[in-house]
């Protein structure tokens, strides 16, 4: 996957994740699959970024990445079921996501 196609995933799949955490507080029925549409395109965006093998720190920023694209996909379970446990989940993907965007390169 090229890199222009994984931007436009990642930023369609941002914005259903959004929409479908936003709307399942209004109690929308389908805000669920709206999320776990957005999770899964935010994951495999994840899952597809190469790493260069020399640097073991993008390596491992990658991986902290895919961990936050798959608590997101939990917390589409957690929704399915109606459970409040994805807001937890959720969250912990945000923190994962926002430590890896504001580590310095080298």
């Amino acid at each position: 996957m090229n890199q222009q196609t994984r931007n436009i995933i990642f930023a369609v799949s941002g914005m259903l994740v959004l929409a479908g955490a936003v709307l399942y507080l209004s109690t929308w029925t389908f805000a669920p699959y709206l999320f776990a549409a957005g999770a899964a395109g935010v994951t495999v965006c994840y899952l597809t970024v190469p790493s260069p093998p020399s640097d073991p720190r993008t390596r491992r920023l990658n991986r902290w990445n895919t961990l936050a694209g798959l608590a997101m996909m939990v917390a589409s379970f957690f929704m399915f079921r109606h459970r409040m446990e994805w807001v937890a989940f959720l969250l912990i993907s945000a923190l994962i996501q926002i430590y890896t965007a504001f580590v310095p390169d080298r």
